[in-house]
C-alpha cells in the first residue's frame, strides 16, 4: 500500500526524523492560508500523488517545464502553482497517460540545501534481507544512476538475527562523506529507518533527497513509504491512510475483498491462483502476442465467494475482450472451487467474452465435467501455453468483430460512402 508524501513525513516526524515545516492543503485558499501561517519569503509547492517523476512531470496547459514541484518565492506564487496544480491531472513517467488528478498539494517551508543524498531501504529479493541503499548523488532518479554509475550505491544487507549494528549505519555514514555532527544525525536517521521499516511492516522507504543544509542540518526533503498489504491487518492506523481515489479501476474493490489486483493496459482478463502462476500467466500471454488488461492472484484459500468476486472484476472491466483462468490446483485451493465460482459469476454476470480455462491438479476432471454440465460457454485448454494461445486469438476475433460493428454503425449513420 502506497501513502503521500506528506503522510510518509508525518510518520518520519513522529519518530523524530527531521523534515521541514509544512501543511497539506485541498484549496488555493488553503494552501495560501499555510504559507502565511509559516512565515518565511520560499515554499515548496508540491502535487500529492503515488508516482514518483513530479518534478519532471508536466500539466496539460501548464507552462513547459513546470512539473508538480515547484518554488514559490512569494504568496503570488503560492496561488498560481497551487492553482494550476489542484483539479489538474499530472503526467510523469510513472503515471498512466492520462496522468494522476491531483487533490491536494503540499505546502513546504523551503530549505537552503548544500547537497543531497539518496537513502532507501527495502526487502532484497536475492538475500531476502532488508537492504539499506545509499548514493550520494541524491535528488535524481536512482535507477538511472545505478545503471549509469552503479559504483556510486552503495548496498547493506541487514541479518535479521542481529538487526542493524551501529557500525553498520556510521560506515554508512562515513561512505556518503559525512562529518562530525552531520555523520551523527545521517547515523540516527539510518537507524531510525530501520526502526520504522521492522515495526510498521513496511516494504519501501525511500528518502530522496537527504539533504544537508546550508546550515549543517540533514533533513528529509522528499519521501516515499510503502507498506507491506499482507501485514496491514496489524497496522489499522495505516490502513487508514489509503487514498481510495489513488486507486484505478477494481482496485478498490480487490482491496475490500482481500484479492491481489493490479490493472494493466492490456486487454485479455488474467485469474490465476498463487501470484508465481499468476505472474507465468503474465508472461505467456505476452509470448503469444497479447497484452495482459491485469495482475490478479486469487489467494490458494479462497473461498468461492471470494473467487466470485474476483471474476466480477474482470467483467466488470469494458476493455477486456478476453478472459484467461489459469489454476493448478494442488493443497487448499481446488479446481472445483474455481468451477463453483465461474458459475456462480455467470449467473449473476453472464459471460459476454470468451473465457478460456486451463484446470490442472487438484479436482481438474470433475471441475471441467462440472463446467460442462452447467452450461457456461468455456474453452478449455490442455496447458499454459494453449491457454495463452487460444485467450490471445480470442481477444483478437472480438476486437475485430467490434471493429466492424462499429463500422456498420457508422455507414448505418451516413458517416461514410
Amino acid at each position: 500500500m502506497h501513502i503521500h508524501e506528506y503522510q510518509a513525513k508525518q510518520l518520519l516526524a513522529k519518530y523524530g526524523v527531521p523534515v521541514p515545516d509544512g501543511g497539506v492543503a485541498s484549496t488555493v485558499d488553503e494552501a495560501t492560508r499555510i504559507a502565511r501561517d509559516m512565515g518565511g519569503g520560499a515554499w515548496m509547492i508540491k502535487a500529492q500523488i503515488h508516482a514518483g517523476g513530479r518534478r519532471s512531470g508536466h500539466f496539460d496547459g501548464a507552462p513547459q517545464g513546470e512539473g508538480g514541484v515547484r518554488l514559490a518565492n512569494s504568496i503570488t506564487d503560492v496561488e498560481k502553482h497551487a492553482g494550476e496544480m489542484l483539479g489538474h491531472a499530472l503526467i510523469t513517467s510513472q503515471t498512466r497517460p492520462s496522468g494522476s488528478d491531483v487533490e491536494r498539494v503540499y505546502v513546504e517551508r523551503a530549505c537552503d540545501v548544500a547537497s543531497e543524498l539518496y537513502l532507501g531501504m527495502l526487502v532484497d529479493r536475492h538475500t531476502s534481507r532488508v537492504t539499506l541503499v545509499a548514493s550520494a548523488a541524491g535528488g535524481v532518479n536512482i535507477e538511472s544512476i545505478a545503471k549509469e554509475h552503479p559504483e556510486s550505491v552503495i548496498k547493506r544487507a541487514i541479518d535479521p538475527n542481529e538487526g542493524l549494528a551501529t557500525d553498520t549505519a556510521q560506515e554508512l555514514a562515513s561512505e556518503l562523506a559525512l562529518k562530525g555532527g552531520q555523520a551523527e544525525a545521517a547515523v540516527g536517521v539510518i537507524q531510525t529507518l530501520y526502526q520504522i521499516f521492522t515495526e510498521l511492516d513496511a516494504s519501501l522507504i525511500e528518502i530522496n533527497p537527504l539533504a544537508v543544509t546550508a546550515t549543517g542540518e540533514v533533513m528529509a526533503l522528499d519521501a516515499t513509504l510503502t507498506f507491506d498489504d499482507n501485514a496491514l491487518f496489524r497496522h489499522p492506523d495505516i490502513q487508514a491512510l489509503r487514498d481510495d481515489a489513488e486507486l484505478q479501476l477494481g482496485e478498490l474493490e480487490a482491496a475490500q475483498h482481500g484479492i491481489n489486483y493490479v490493472k494493466l493496459d492490456g486487454n485479455i482478463g488474467c485469474l490465476a491462483s498463487g501470484a508465481g502462476t499468476a505472474l507465468a500467466t503474465l508472461d505467456a500471454v505476452h509470448l503469444f502476442g497479447g497484452e495482459p488488461a491485469n495482475f490478479l492472484d486469487v489467494p490458494p484459500v479462497a473461498q468461492v465467494g471470494r473467487v466470485k468476486d474476483a471474476l466480477r472484476l474482470l467483467l466488470s472491466d469494458p476493455g477486456v475482450a478476453s478472459i484467461l483462468v489459469n489454476v493448478f490446483g494442488g493443497g487448499i485451493m481446488r479446481c472445483d472451487t474455481i468451477a463453483d465460482a465461474i458459475i456462480m459469476a455467470n449467473r449473476e454476470t453472464p459471460l459476454k467474452v470468451p473465457l478460456i480455462a486451463r484446470l490442472a491438479g487438484t479436482n481438474a476432471t470433475f471441475a471441467i465435467r462440472r463446467l460442462k454440465d452447467a452450461g457456461p460457454d468455456i474453452v478449455f485448454a490442455s496447458d499454459l501455453a494453449d491457454a495463452a494461445d487460444k485467450a490471445v486469438t480470442a481477444a483478437k476475433q472480438v476486437k475485430a468483430i467490434q471493429r466492424r460493428s462499429w463500422w456498420q454503425r457508422v455507414r448505418k449513420a451516413g458517416g461514410v460512402n
